[in-house]
């Protein structure tokens, strides 16, 4: 079941991270775009506001929360609802999909990444950004899980 509550009752304060963090997230776009290759046809899976698609002129995206994608069709992005585990996208149709701090609130990260890999094209790239659990962000946000409304839900993973 799509982890969209958070999302949809406290879409405001979701967005007034991005303002109030402002160095952050400019450091999180800048890593990005460091390590993104060269696309014709993008997509961002979890999409959410489109925070990070706008920016990186990535087109189209896909959310499970309404409220998020009515602020990225406002930033230009076209959306799809939808949730990761089962894309509604033909396969091989992407040359790049990006998922960005994401997969914490997926409910089944292996069937997510089968579905990337399927409609991704042959030698197309999967770019995904997402705090470590191990990290000292990571750890933070796992202290904070009790008391934050998003962090609750959160499954945080390690690079390993």
């Amino acid at each position: 079941m799509p982890k969209t509550m958070p999302f949809e009752r406290y879409t405001s304060r979701y967005e007034k991270w991005f303002e109030d963090n402002a160095p952050v997230y400019n450091s999180e776009l800048k890593a990005l775009r460091a390590n993104m290759p060269s696309f014709s046809r993008g997509v961002e899976i979890g999409v959410g506001s489109g925070r990070f698609a706008s920016p990186l002129d990535i087109h189209l995206g896909l959310d499970p929360s309404p409220s998020m994608l009515d602020i990225s069709r406002e930033r230009g992005i076209g959306v799809v609802r939808g949730v990761a585990e089962k894309l509604p996208f033909t396969d091989s149709s992407f040359d790049l999909v990006l998922m960005t701090t994401t997969i914490c609130f997926l409910d089944d990260i292996v069937s997510a990444f089968r579905e990337v890999n399927r409609i991704l094209t042959p030698g197309g790239s999967f770019v995904i950004g997402f705090i470590d659990r191990n990290s000292p962000v990571g750890r933070s946000y796992r202290g904070k899980s009790s008391s934050n409304v998003f962090y609750e839900l959160a499954t945080f993973y390690s690079v390993e």
